[in-house]
C-alpha cells in the first residue's frame, strides 16, 4: 500500500485503538476478555502511561497500531514493552507490520531501551515467523503470572 504514515497516536485516536484491540482479541479467541474503554486509552495517551504508533491509510484511517510502554529489566535496564501489535486483517501481507514494527524499534532506540520484550500466542505461527526476521529469541520454560485486580 502507498501513502501509509506511521505516526504517534493521541487521545483523539482512542477509539480507533479500541477497535484494533478488540479485533485482536476476537483473533485470540478471546473477544469476551476486552474490558478497557475509550476513556482508559484517552487517559494512558493524556497521562503518557503508553505510547501507540499507528499506520493511518490516506482512505481507510488507522489500520495498525503497535502500543508500548517502558520497564525495567533488574537484568537488562530500560527495557521497552510491545502490549498489542496489529494490522487489521484485511491489510495484512502489505508490509504494513513492517513499517510499524521497524518504527517501533527506531523509537525504542531513542529512548536508549537496551531491550525489547513482548509476547506471542505460541499458536500464532505466522507472527512468530514475522518476529525471527528481526533475530528474536523466544524463551520456553516461562509462564506467565497473571492477578485480575478488576474482577
Amino acid at each position: 500500500m502507498d501513502n501509509i504514515l506511521i505516526e504517534f497516536a493521541s487521545a483523539q485516536d482512542a477509539s480507533s485503538l479500541l477497535e484494533l484491540v478488540n479485533e485482536l482479541a476476537e483473533y485470540e479467541k478471546a473477544a469476551n476478555e476486552v474490558s478497557t474503554q475509550v476513556k482508559d486509552y484517552e487517559n494512558g495517551l493524556n497521562n503518557n502511561l503508553f505510547k501507540a504508533l499507528v499506520a493511518k491509510s490516506p482512505d481507510h484511517g488507522i489500520i495498525g497500531m503497535a502500543l508500548y510502554y517502558p520497564v525495567f529489566s533488574t537484568w537488562n535496564g530500560l527495557t521497552i514493552y510491545l502490549e498489542d501489535f496489529l494490522v487489521k486483517e484485511r491489510f495484512r501481507g502489505k508490509g504494513i507490520g513492517k513499517l510499524l514494527f521497524e518504527r517501533w524499534i527506531e523509537e525504542s532506540k531513542k529512548t536508549g531501551a537496551r531491550m525489547l520484550k513482548w509476547q506471542v500466542l505460541d499458536w500464532n505461527e505466522s507472527a512468530k515467523n514475522f518476529y525471527l526476521k528481526y533475530n528474536t529469541r523466544f524463551f520456553t520454560g516461562w509462564e506467565n503470572g497473571v492477578i485480575y485486580l478488576y474482577k
